[in-house]
């Protein structure tokens, strides 16, 4: 959600006092729950209803939020920081002191479809916002994965939110306003492929949650779906078509990225790398093809060139001397990059944003050491905050900008001290 002011903070007080007076919206929700059957095709109707759980429970990413790196799977836990405070991932075993273990599969579906579990109103930290498209069959496969998990006896942890944020009543009046089905027609035309990975993406992936851009309410824009965000340290970019062309991106390789956190456009850092290492890897051929299918579109824009862009000399030079010293013996004399050790920097997505922030984050935080499936892995990136000054980082990211990505070299020294 993006930072309120203080205006914004008192109308939401304003509307939270408000919801003691307002009912829930209402939604018929039997036509759309057709359209998910529809997108989600034969799969729906696998005859193992816990593998199609397991597979599912993977495709929605759960473990992200709902395992955290030492403790028991789905036992909660995981620390979700937002402007408001911070959220913690709650124990999903069948568990039935502090799990779901006395929830039903209705009580399940309600509270992925409307944010409401038999005790309390959840906040939208939890993306029932994207989740409430799953349909029925889908969401009762991923209850009977779970509830045929081992029970893990944890607490779970409260929200510390600050006021009035931490009043959670407020969310039943956000969720009448702003709670919105939006699953795809399918009758107009668009592939079987583009039906199905939209349905991937939006609803199991929930993909707009961190790259559609936010209203003043913390509330998704449906004018913008999925053209970028900033919720933390590392942006979510655009991920329409034509932002993923324009960053040389084709349908195979998002479909590579995807399976194996690495392609030509580079690797899977910050929060994307624990969808590829929890989620996408295990995702199906087809999946991933219909997911890539959806992103790009059934007409997918050709991959833009990069484009020669003309900079001052002198600071391209200092650019490259900064360069020489401190990343070249990684990411190759010319920016070929080495397997297994660094990533190309030429055409690399991150250098083509036309927003230079997560490459600049890149510098000064570094990358930690990443595994990807198979034998793949990156090594460490060191972070430069301390080595580098803020001038000698404005000199790399222009170089690198104008170099590798066809982006005008017009990082400021400002905007690097800003993001320290």
């Amino acid at each position: 959600m993006m930072t309120p002011s203080m205006n914004v903070r008192r109308a939401l007080l304003l509307l939270g006092t408000a919801a003691l007076l307002s009912a829930c919206g209402k939604h018929d929700d039997s036509a759309a729950a057709m359209q998910a059957a529809a997108a989600m095709g034969p799969q729906s109707t696998a005859a193992d209803p816990l593998a199609r759980g397991r597979y599912l429970v993977k495709a929605a990413d759960c473990a992200a939020c709902h395992t955290t790196s030492d403790g028991a799977p789905f036992a909660g836990g995981v620390k979700l920081a937002s402007p408001f405070g911070t959220f913690y991932g709650t124990n999903i075993t069948p568990d039935k002191d502090h799990g779901i273990g006395n929830w039903s599969a209705n009580d399940l579906y309600k509270a992925l479809h409307d944010g409401v579990t038999p005790t309390k109103q959840l906040y939208p930290a939890m993306p029932y916002t994207s989740y409430r498209q799953l349909s029925r069959a889908d969401s009762d496969a991923i209850y009977a994965y779970l509830m045929a998990q081992k029970p893990a006896a944890v607490a779970n942890h409260e929200p510390e939110l600050s006021f009035p944020f931490n009043m959670r009543f407020g969310v039943r009046f956000w969720n009448w306003v702003f709670l919105k089905d939006s699953l795809p027609d399918a009758s107009k035309g668009q592939s079987a492929d583009w039906n199905r990975g939209r349905y991937l993406a939006s609803a199991l992936g929930h993909c707009a949650e961190c790259h559609t851009p936010r209203g003043k309410f913390g509330q998704l824009d449906g004018a913008r779906p999925l053209t970028g965000a900033a919720l933390g340290r590392i942006a979510a970019p655009d991920i329409t078509p034509h932002g993923l062309a324009a960053r040389g991106w084709t349908a195979a390789d998002l479909q590579t990225f995807f399976a194996t956190g690495i392609a030509p456009q580079g690797s899977a850092f910050g929060e994307m790398y624990p969808v590829v290492h929890l989620s996408s890897q295990y995702m199906t051929h087809d999946d991933l093809r219909a997911m890539s299918t959806y992103l790009l579109g059934d007409q997918a824009p050709a991959p833009q060139p990069l484009q020669s862009v003309s900079a001052d000399a002198a600071q391209l030079e200092a650019g490259r001397n900064v360069y020489l010293a401190v990343c070249a013996g990684c990411h190759g004399l010319s920016g070929e990059g080495k397997p297994h050790v660094a990533v190309p920097m030429h055409g690399n997505s991150t250098v083509r944003q036309s927003d230079a922030h997560n490459l600049i984050v890149a510098m000064l935080d570094g990358i930690g050491a990443q595994d990807f499936p198979g034998l793949e892995r990156m090594q460490e990136m060191p972070g430069f905050a301390t080595q580098l000054s803020d001038t000698e980082l404005t000199q790399l990211a222009n170089y690198l900008r104008a170099t590798y990505g066809g982006q005008p070299a017009d990082v400021t020294a400002d905007v690097v001290k800003a993001l320290r």
